[in-house]
């Protein structure tokens, strides 16, 4: 018989009341939480006596669930009463617990009126289950109330302790299941295969810290890969809008004019003859630069020569293409005339004034020039001139040091000839005849007016005319024929057929040009404007304004408005 805690003379625990089945409960759940791993009482094995009634039989100590953490006192059980056990086959002892660790969670104590109860009411034997899962009748469950569990044991106090016959084995038998009834509890409560169901196993808990670890890993690397997916996405964001902007940007060039270009790198190639005429500011030049491919832009050029502080003058200057805007205000303001031969030619000049601007720029003595001027066939110069007048084409000029005469005289008439060639006019004689007349339109006329005056020149030449008989009348042919340079006459003057340059009294064209037309002349002469005008007067030398006529009567009203005009300006009309 097990050892219990009653007292056999009275049968109650500890010597007073008997403990009521949710007390003994209580208490076998308390038990059972602190000595769950107590290994059982062995059985004797076949072959050993069975031992003695009054031998109280060797417990083995507790073994700790958890070894390091603290485990609350036993309560002490009450000495063991022997019990007599009949010789029967003895019951296979359980098998021992593992010694092993084993973590357990310590259930929250529960008063014993909150521990259920599984009374029936009105019938306190009624059917309850076993241990094993099997029901037992009431006897049976009486029989069960009373076995004995390490420590402690419930008694009806109408029941005889010291078992009889079958009463005696079934007792015995309940002692063994009060055994197992003891690894069962733990089991129920503790064991670890219902521990990964739900409690904390050790050897369970040991196999969930990997996955922890391996889930931090995984959220790591997640996070690492949402960091790279962020950085790429925030670079191809920034490609796409940096790609925008440039786009955009050679969209919108065009549109502002960020990609005209206003300056050439430079120093050019090639060789460009450029006319300045006569009272031609720097904005018309740089036009005339822009579209003969001297300089990338007109504004960017005006604003270089404003800021080179040059003065214009008037001529043939030769420039090289693409130059830089620098370099072509050099070469208008004459700024490398140390390092070339450099002269001017103005529009209108007499040959003898030409000459003289030649031989002072290149040095170059007007005796050697003046045999040049006696000889202009040798320049392809028409064989009717008798000298270089009038083909002694205007501009600027820079020669390299030391270049012969002939050579600057030759580029000089060439100019000209290449003119009147790109006009259509290739016949020698007929060339002659052109650059005559656009000399008396460069004397006569305002530049504005140049193709009104041509037109009128031919009009006075055509057979027909009866107003002016085929009289040019022209007073800068007469002045030019006498030597002099005025704009007045006297009727005697006008009236000297022996002046071969005196239009007033010889019909048809003067011996020869009265000086060197430019570009502009020449193209008016080539192409005059049609009109009906005979008559055409400057009425101010100042503004070369020009009005023209068809009839004398209304000729000699402008005529009196360039008098009055001369008498505002005293000494002017000399």
């Amino acid at each position: 018989m097990s050892p219990v805690n009653n007292d056999p003379s009275s049968g109650t625990a500890g010597g007073g009341m008997p403990l009521t089945r949710k007390e003994l409960r209580a208490r076998e759940r308390f038990l059972a939480t602190q000595n769950q791993n107590v290994v059982p009482v062995p059985e004797a094995t076949p072959g050993e006596a069975a031992a003695s009634a009054d031998r109280e039989p060797e417990l083995p100590s507790p073994v700790p669930a958890v070894p390091h953490a603290p485990v609350a006192p036993p309560v002490p059980a009450a000495p063991p009463v022997p019990v007599s056990k009949p010789a029967t086959p003895p019951i296979p002892a359980a098998q021992p617990v593992s010694s092993a660790p084993v973590h357990v969670d310590e259930p929250p104590q529960t008063s014993n009126d909150e521990l259920p109860s599984v009374e029936t009411p009105g019938d306190a034997h009624s059917a309850e289950p076993d241990h094993g899962g099997n029901h037992l009748d009431g006897a049976e469950a009486h029989e069960v109330e009373g076995h004995h569990h390490p420590g402690h044991a419930d008694f009806d106090n109408t029941h005889d302790v010291a078992g009889h016959g079958p009463h005696a084995d079934l007792h015995e038998e309940h002692h063994a299941d009060g055994l197992h009834h003891e690894e069962h509890h733990a089991d129920g409560l503790h064991h670890g295969e219902h521990f990964v169901d739900g409690l904390h196993h050790e050897e369970h808990h040991h196999d969930l810290i990997a996955p922890v670890e391996q889930t931090a890993s995984a959220k790591a690397a997640v996070k690492k890969a949402r960091r790279r997916r962020r950085v790429l996405a925030l670079m191809i964001t920034l490609g796409v809008f940096v790609a925008a902007i440039a786009i955009g940007a050679q969209f919108l060039k065009p549109l502002l004019g960020m990609d005209k270009v206003t300056d050439y790198p430079g120093p050019g190639t090639g060789s460009v003859n450029i006319t300045v005429p006569e009272g031609s500011g720097p904005k018309a030049v740089a036009v005339a630069l822009v579209e003969n491919k001297v300089v990338a832009d007109a504004d960017a050029f005006v604003k270089e020569f404003l800021n080179d502080g040059g003065e214009l003058s008037p001529g043939e200057f030769t420039f090289r293409t693409e130059m830089k805007n620098s370099d072509a205000v050099d070469v208008l303001v004459n700024k490398d005339a140390s390092k070339v031969m450099y002269f001017a030619l103005s529009a209108g000049l007499r040959i003898n004034e030409s000459l003289e601007a030649i031989s002072k720029g290149s040095g170059i003595s007007m005796q050697e020039l003046n045999a040049l001027n006696q000889a202009p066939a040798q320049f392809g110069i028409p064989a009717k001139a008798k000298s270089l007048e009038g083909f002694l084409a205007p501009g600027e000029y820079r020669f390299p040091l030391g270049t012969p005469a002939k050579d600057i005289i030759q580029k000089l008439a060439t100019t000209t000839l290449d003119e009147l060639k790109s006009q259509g006019i290739t016949e020698p004689g007929k060339q002659y005849d052109t650059v005559t007349i656009a000399s008396i339109v460069q004397a006569e006329g305002g530049q504005a007016d140049y193709g009104n005056v041509a037109g009128a020149i031919y009009n006075r030449l055509k057979p027909n005319n009866v107003e002016t008989s085929g009289l040019i009348q022209s007073d800068a042919t007469v002045t030019y024929g006498l030597g002099k340079k005025s704009f007045h006459l006297t009727e005697e003057e006008k009236a000297d057929k022996s002046n071969t340059y005196n239009t007033y009294a010889n019909v048809g064209l003067p011996a020869g040009p009265i000086g060197s037309p430019g570009k502009t002349a020449i193209d008016a002469a080539a192409k005059p404007t049609q009109n009906d005008y005979m008559y055409w007067v400057t009425i101010n030398l100042d503004s070369k304004e020009t009005k023209f006529s068809k009839t004398l009567a209304e000729h000699n009203v402008y005529v009196e408005q360039y008098n009055a005009w001369c008498q505002a300006n005293p000494g002017r009309c000399v």
